[in-house]
């Protein structure tokens, strides 16, 4: 299948063949949403944090003897039924919150995402990039003019993959509103689903190509 190339002026320079194992896939929901919320939780890190009875402070001896106070028996003021004792089975940053998919689920799940956005006109093939002058000005010049494509491309979340040999054109792009990078190789379907538009260099497809197929 074959999709449209543009050069950095917004120009149609040709097109650019594209693997039907990749970007012709029926869209699963269902199996997207799984994905998502894999690569969420391995995001998410333990903050809850709670003391057990051998970490509060305090309590070194015996509040009281055993016998002939007319109290209760106890053993220390650390323990979790006194005011600032320690709790019980509470919260701590050792928890995990990893799931588990096979990676063949989640690369058939990232197939479906990059072919609905392509369905859905949200991906902008891209010639190699040259920039005159390495500056922010020329890397807002070039998403000016891949705005004749998508007339509401300034506006909206964008994902710019680039190929490796171009990595520092990306801290020209970083001062640019609604920009986000990655690599071809740490493509997911949660990354692409957080844009709304993905600029891919035709470098970086070819090695995204090599790396999953």
């Amino acid at each position: 299948m074959k999709a449209d190339l543009f050069n950095q002026e917004g120009e149609k320079v040709g097109e650019i063949n594209l693997p039907k194992e990749i970007f012709n896939i029926q869209f699963n929901s269902n199996l997207v949403h799984q994905a998502v919320l894999y690569y969420q939780a391995l995001e998410r890190k333990p903050i809850a944090s709670t003391k057990d009875r051998s970490e509060v402070s305090g309590g070194g001896r015996k509040p009281w003897r055993q016998k002939g106070t007319g109290r209760a028996r106890h053993g220390s003021i650390r323990s979790p039924i006194w005011k600032g004792g320690g709790v019980t089975f509470g919260p701590t940053q050792e928890k995990k919150y990893e799931k588990k998919l096979p990676s063949k689920m989640r690369r058939k799940a990232l197939f479906m995402v990059l072919s609905q956005k392509l369905q859905d006109g949200e991906i902008i093939f891209l010639d190699d990039l040259k920039f005159d002058n390495l500056k922010t000005k020329s890397a807002q010049k070039i998403i000016d003019n891949l705005s004749r494509i998508k007339t509401d491309l300034k506006d909206k979340s964008k994902l710019i993959v680039l190929d490796d040999s171009h990595k520092d054109y990306l801290k020209f792009f970083s001062n640019i509103k609604n920009i986000g990078f990655c690599e071809p190789t740490s493509l997911n379907p949660y990354i692409l689903l957080s844009k709304k538009y993905l600029i891919i260099e035709k470098g970086a497809i070819e090695k995204f190509k090599d790396k999953i197929l």
